[in-house]
């Protein structure tokens, strides 16, 4: 999750567990190796993105960029990557009237997707610009997606229609991706910000 590994690294400096800028995390789908930035940001090492389709997985005999997914009666043009978790990515026209509630469950679950799968639906503005709405696996549609936004862009750069360094847009702010190119990690800046604290009890 690059959302969290970002909120993490502001909780780590905040509680006084590090005085290191510069950190490494073990997760489950690797280590990453976030920073946190002058200014406040924290920029995060996603590592390399999985493009090969078993890997992803996802059930597919070609390993081009681009692949077809059938969707009820819509065929629907999809680029699989991995960021440690599994991403179908399209390219819409208009993000806001994009079918997420209607496409997203149905390609989470699609057969070709073994493991389940995060739906991308990305607005291209410009070469370094894009909007993108991402439906979970596991949680519906969500108002930001750290792994999806960097998925989003390796999708964009593969199909070559954006240029590192990229601006992506969601419901619930902004962050800039930066990806050189196949075998080079993903690299994730933005914010994290301290809202509140609190105590629960779980027993």
């Amino acid at each position: 999750c690059g959302n969290g590994a970002r909120c993490f690294v502001r909780f780590v400096h905040d509680q006084g567990l590090t005085d290191k800028t510069a950190i490494r995390v073990e997760t489950r789908g690797g280590i990453i190796a976030p920073r946190l930035e002058a200014d406040g940001q924290v920029t995060v090492d996603m590592g390399v993105p999985v493009l090969d389709p078993a890997r992803v997985p996802f059930a597919s005999d070609s390993d081009a960029a681009v692949q077809p997914l059938q969707v009820g009666e819509a065929t629907l043009a999809i680029t699989a990557v991995s960021m440690g978790n599994p991403h179908a990515v399209q390219v819409v026209a208009d993000v806001d009237a994009a079918p997420v509630a209607s496409q997203g469950p149905a390609i989470e679950s699609h057969p070709r997707f073994p493991a389940r799968v995060n739906a991308g639906f990305m607005q291209v503005l410009d070469a370094h610009h894009v909007r993108l709405r991402v439906y979970e696996r596991g949680a519906g549609e969500t108002l930001a997606c750290g792994t999806g936004a960097c998925a989003a862009v390796v999708a964009g750069v593969l199909r070559e229609l954006l240029l590192s360094p990229v601006t992506v847009d969601t419901r619930g702010g902004r962050l800039q991706i930066a990806w050189d190119g196949p075998g080079t990690p993903v690299r994730m800046t933005g914010p994290a910000v301290r809202v509140f604290d609190a105590e629960i009890d779980i027993d």
